[in-house]
C-alpha cells in the first residue's frame, strides 16, 4: 500500500510541476519575445511626411535640427514624396512629440510617423 501511495504521489507532484512550468513558460515566453525584438534591435527609423518640403534648401534646416539631437546617427530626404528618413542609434527613441517639435522648429507641418525597427548590425 506505501508503494501506491508514493506512486500517486509522485504522479501527483509530477503534474503539479508540470502546470508550474506551463504557467511560468507562459507568463515568460510574451517577456522573452518582447525582450529579443526591442532590447536587440539595431535602433529605429522614423519616416516623417513633412509639408512644404520641396527643395534641397529646405531640407537643409531640417538636417540641421536633427544633426543636434543626441541619438540620430541618418537623415535622408525624398523631396518628391516630401518625406524624411531618420534613423537612430540602437537604444534610443523619438517619441512623436518629439519629432513634431523638432520638425516644427524648422519651420514646417509634421503630418504622418511611421516607425520601423532596424536589425542589429
Amino acid at each position: 500500500m506505501a508503494y501506491v501511495s508514493n506512486m500517486v504521489l509522485e504522479v501527483f507532484t509530477v503534474a503539479i510541476w508540470e502546470k508550474k512550468s506551463m504557467l511560468w513558460c507562459s507568463c515568460l515566453m510574451p517577456v522573452l519575445l518582447w525582450w529579443s525584438t526591442e532590447a536587440w534591435a539595431g535602433g529605429v527609423q522614423y519616416e516623417l511626411r513633412v509639408d512644404g518640403l520641396a527643395c534641397p534648401f529646405c531640407s537643409y534646416g531640417i538636417e540641421k535640427k536633427f544633426k543636434k539631437t543626441p541619438g540620430v546617427t541618418g537623415i535622408e530626404f525624398d523631396l518628391e514624396r516630401g518625406l524624411v528618413i531618420v534613423r537612430t542609434a540602437e537604444g534610443v527613441e523619438l517619441s512623436e512629440e518629439r519629432l513634431q517639435q523638432i520638425v516644427a522648429d524648422s519651420g514646417f507641418t509634421l503630418r504622418g510617423v511611421k516607425r520601423r525597427l532596424l536589425e542589429s548590425p
